[in-house]
This record gives C-alpha cells, structure tokens and sequence, in this order.
C-alpha cells in the first residue's frame, strides 16, 4: 500500500444546499440581508476604532512637552565645602552618597558645579560639568578638575 492508495473508513458528507435550487440557495452564502450581502460592501475595520481610542503617543510618551534635554542635578561650592574633606575625590556617585545631589529617573545624574559659597580644600573632581565661575574659585582652592 502507498500514501496515494489509502481511503477514509467513511467518506466526506457532502454538503446539503438548502433553499430555492441552484448551488448557494436564498441569500446567496451571504448569510444576511442589509450591508453585508450587497455587493461592494466596505466595512470600517474593527480595529480602527480601538486605535483612535488609544491616547496619541507618537514617540514622546504621555507628556509631549517633556524636554528632550538630559536634567542635570546642581552642587554649589559651598555644599561641597561641608560635604567632603581635603583630599576626597567629587564625582556623581559621591555627591549622590553625601546627599548633595539624588537620582534622576534611577539613574546617577548628570552633575555641573556651581560657584555658590567658597572652597577652602583640595579637592579632586571628575566627571561633572563646572561653570566658569566655579572653575576659577576651584583653581584657586589648589583643587583639579578631571
């Protein structure tokens, strides 16, 4: 016996039309009367409705006035100076362990120094934007800027 040779123990129903002779009988196969038996019948897709329910996002999120620029976190000089002793290294990570400075969206934040108050100690800072005011009292305390 090979694979075209086999017979189903019992054959296909054929189908019984129903209604006024012919093969597709009353509606047609159409099923009912109104838009959906003419012929052209063009249907506004489900799914179309559930997306204009959708609020728009189109790429920004909820809040479409939300900046596209990074949030920086500010230290003053004067913070710094209670915050660390001579010789501390100033980064992002230590300013967020002193407090000075927290986590923007769970991550460690951009950090630019500004020139409030004044720097007495050596300091090393790396990693944070300074402003040009700050800069020149940083330089002045002995301070370096990586």
């Amino acid at each position: 016996m090979q694979l075209h040779e086999i017979q189903s123990k019992t054959p296909r129903m054929k189908p019984r039309y129903v209604g006024r002779g012919g093969k597709r009988g009353k509606t047609a196969g159409r099923g009912t009367k109104g838009q959906k038996a003419r012929a052209g019948a063009k249907f506004r897709p489900e799914i179309r409705d559930t997306i204009k329910r959708i609020p728009k996002l189109r790429g920004r999120g909820k809040n479409s006035n939300k900046s596209f620029n990074t949030q920086t976190e500010i230290a003053n000089l004067i913070n710094i100076e209670r915050a660390f002793k001579a010789g501390d290294i100033v980064n992002p990570k230590t300013l967020l362990a002193a407090g000075l400075v927290r986590r923007v969206n769970g991550e460690f934040p951009f950090v630019k120094i500004l020139a409030t108050g004044e720097l007495s100690k050596k300091l090393m800072f790396e990693g944070v934007e300074v402003s040009e005011s700050a800069k020149a009292k940083i330089v002045k305390s002995g301070s370096t800027i990586k």
